[in-house]
């Protein structure tokens, strides 16, 4: 049995949202500097982006 459409989508949801709290958690905990910022806007970016894959749970 393999894995359909909206379990992928599920599993890339999953690890984008885990990407995007590292991120975060790099800016804010390891980087203090200006490059902290960096970090942190690609985490909110990783975040958005799972957001958008799990609206598409069940449409694609």
């Amino acid at each position: 049995m393999g894995m359909n459409k909206n379990t992928v989508l599920g599993w890339g949801t999953f690890i984008m949202v885990l990407m995007g709290l590292l991120l975060i958690g790099l800016g804010i905990f390891r980087y203090s500097e200006v490059s902290g910022w960096g970090f942190a806007a690609v985490g909110v970016g990783f975040l958005a982006n799972a957001w958008v894959f799990n609206a598409l749970k069940g449409r694609v």
